[in-house]
This record gives C-alpha cells, sequence and structure tokens, in this order.
C-alpha cells in the first residue's frame, strides 16, 4: 500500500485556493504551505534540530548538489538522508535538472559562485536523449545526469516526494526550440517515473509540467503527464519574466490538473508571488526567499520588511515583531541584531534566520485559516 495520499478538506468559495494534508511516511504536510530550501541537507545557518522546533512540515534538499558531495551511496550507507541530516519530518528532492539546465544555459545558482567556478568551468559538456554531461564544480570531474540515474540518486536519498529529470529552457527560447524541449523533456519524464516505479521504495513522485507561455503547450503537457502514474503535479519549466507571466501562467494551467492531486509551485515564494498564486490553487511552494532574506539582515513582519543592519535599529529596544513568538524575538532586540550584523557576527545569520522561517511556518496557517473561512 502506498503510504503517500493527498486529502482534499476545503476548496474555497471564493476561488480555486484549498486546504488539504498530504500524507507522507514522515507526516503530514499541511495545505497551502511554505517549503525550505536547504540545498546541502541543511537551511543555511540552521541546524536540523532548530528547524524541526520552528514547525517547518516540508524542506526541500537538492540532489545535484548532494550527488556531487557527499555523494548519495553515503546519504545511503548512513539510513538515508532523514537520518543522515537528522530530521524526522518529510523531505522532497529534486532531479538535478534545474542546476545543470542552469549551468548550460549561463544562470549558475547562487550557491555555487565562487565555489571552484574558475578553476572548473562548471561547464555542461553535453546534452542529448541519454542527458547530461557536465563537470563537477568541487574537482572537475564528468558526471552523467540522466533521468534513470537521477531517480536512482533520489532512491539513494529516500526523500519522500522526488522530482524526475526535465530540461529546464531559458525564457528566451524560439518556439522551434520550445517544442524540442517540450518533447525531450516529456520523454525524460516518462523514463523517471517507469523506474520510479519499478522501485517505489515508500517514495511519491511529482511531475513537472512544462511548456514555457503556450497555453496549448501547458495543457498539452497536463494531458500526457496525467497517464503517466504520478502522484501530484508541480508546474515548472520557464514561468515568465515577472509575476503577471507567472499569474497568468498558473490561471492557464492550473484547470487543466486532475483532481484530487497535490499541486506544487517549483521555485516560487517570495511573500507577493506566493499570496497571488494560493487563489489559483497552488498547494506547496519552495523558495530560499525567507532565508536569503535573513542572510542579508532584513526580517520579515505583517507590518512590511524590517531591514536590521538599518541605524534606526541602532537604538530600538524592543523585538522584531511585538507579535512574534520565535525564540529570536522572545530573546534578543533589534539593537542587539543590529550590533551582530555590523560587528559580521555569524550568529546573526542564525538569528534573523529563525525569525523569518518562524514568519513564514505561521503565515501559511493563517492563509489556511483564511481560506477555511472562504475569505482569500
Amino acid at each position: 500500500m502506498n503510504p503517500f495520499r493527498f486529502e482534499l478538506l476545503h476548496t474555497s468559495k471564493k476561488s480555486r485556493a484549498r486546504v488539504g494534508r498530504i500524507h507522507t511516511p514522515h507526516g503530514v504536510i499541511d495545505t497551502p504551505n511554505f517549503v525550505a530550501v536547504g540545498t546541502n541537507g541543511t537551511l543555511k545557518a540552521l541546524d536540523n534540530a532548530a528547524v524541526h522546533d520552528i514547525g517547518l512540515q516540508l524542506m526541500f534538499c537538492n540532489t545535484y548538489h548532494l550527488v556531487l558531495q557527499p555523494g548519495t551511496k553515503v546519504v545511503k550507507e548512513a539510513g538515508g538522508l532523514h537520518k543522515f541530516i537528522n530530521r524526522s519530518m518529510p523531505i522532497i528532492t529534486d532531479s538535478g535538472g534545474f542546476q545543470v539546465f542552469s549551468l548550460a544555459y549561463g544562470s549558475v545558482a547562487d550557491e555555487l559562485k565562487s565555489r571552484g567556478t574558475k578553476k572548473h568551468g562548471n561547464s555542461v559538456i553535453k546534452i542529448d536523449e541519454e542527458g547530461v554531461l557536465f563537470r563537477s564544480y568541487i574537482d572537475g570531474s564528468k558526471v552523467l545526469l540522466t533521468p534513470e540515474s537521477s531517480v536512482h540518486a533520489q532512491k539513494d536519498l529516500g526523500a519522500d516526494i522526488i522530482i524526475p529529470f526535465d530540461e529546464l529552457p531559458p525564457y528566451h527560447i524560439s518556439p522551434e526550440a520550445l517544442l524540442r524541449s517540450f518533447e525531450r523533456t516529456h520523454r525524460w519524464q516518462k523514463r523517471s517515473v517507469d523506474t520510479h516505479l519499478s522501485m517505489r521504495q515508500n517514495q511519491a513522485m511529482f511531475a513537472v509540467i512544462h511548456g514555457g507561455l503556450n497555453w496549448d503547450l501547458r495543457k498539452k503537457s497536463c494531458e500526457i503527464l496525467r497517464e503517466l502514474g504520478f502522484d501530484g503535479f508541480s508546474i515548472g519549466g520557464s514561468l515568465g519574466k515577472n509575476k503577471a507571466d507567472i499569474l497568468e501562467l498558473l490561471a492557464n494551467t492550473v484547470p487543466h490538473l486532475p483532481d484530487p492531486f497535490p499541486r506544487h509551485l517549483l521555485g516560487i515564494g517570495d511573500l507577493a508571488s506566493l499570496e497571488a498564486s494560493v487563489p489559483h490553487g497552488i498547494d506547496t511552494f519552495d523558495s530560499s526567499y525567507p532565508t536569503k532574506l535573513a542572510r542579508h539582515g532584513v526580517a520579515l513582519s505583517h507590518q512590511g520588511q524590517v531591514n536590521l543592519t538599518k541605524g534606526e535599529n541602532k537604538t530600538n529596544y524592543g523585538p522584531i515583531s511585538n507579535d512574534c513568538q520565535c525564540y529570536t524575538c522572545q530573546k534578543f532586540s533589534r539593537a542587539y541584531l543590529h550590533h551582530l550584523f555590523k560587528a559580521k557576527e555569524l550568529v546573526a545569520l542564525q538569528l534573523a534566520t529563525i525569525h523569518n522561517l518562524y514568519f513564514m511556518v505561521h503565515k501559511m496557517a493563517s492563509i489556511r485559516e483564511a481560506i477555511l473561512s472562504d475569505s482569500i
């Protein structure tokens, strides 16, 4: 019996927004929900015990990085990713496709900057029907990532939810090139899900809807992928150049997704986009948005963003937010946090990240309550 299932509890009378529960072997994910990104098996500046205490129900880890360091065989021998990183709650991993195609098209993820890029080039050597051959940013060795090897890597990691290998084309692409990419990425997803279903291991796999800003292709992607045995659907590929494009894309894609299956929006999680996307019926969102803001000294609050590095906070002896119950707000003042950032003390990153993650967890809880009352 598959331990994974989606329970739809309520759909708003005002929009497509909905409240549900995703059941996994490592616990329940209440939806809609925010998914923080822990690239290397940890959220930057936080250990996983702290993340657990904050209550983050789903954490996103990157297969590409874990393949290169420490290697998925190491993680498997440690008992899987949950044991390796000491996390008892659900985990989702991506396929590695986003990172390798970012390298191929010249938009290297922030995490890769200053990590051997000049020495080894981070170059993608070849993209063909088999997969993608690229150089490791760690030692320059050649690595072949295919639909099958991506799935096997995610089986070694043992995440609750995994993603098929797909191609991520750039926003500026010709219609002909978009169609070629579209056709290949769906062949790759078929190979991925076939591999997954042959060795399910209590994991769920979410399809990735593609098609750029071509609504006919988006509809066709939904029709193709809904027949292949996926457990949920994520919306990926090129999502456009601004929030308006994303919202138009959702309006033209979500109605073609089958029910009852969970829906994930890949790589989008800033507050404005998240709040605008929930009424379209999206269930989960992954982003490094709140943790990246924290590392730059920016704290989230219901009154707007708070830049802790600004001089106005030097003698502000109150918390970031008077209504916040997080560890940081209960223990420390803005003035102290301002001092820590100015002094470049590492604990500043930890305390600001605790606050922002706590804010997102409780923000999503309030959004779920608003949907239940049909006010969203």
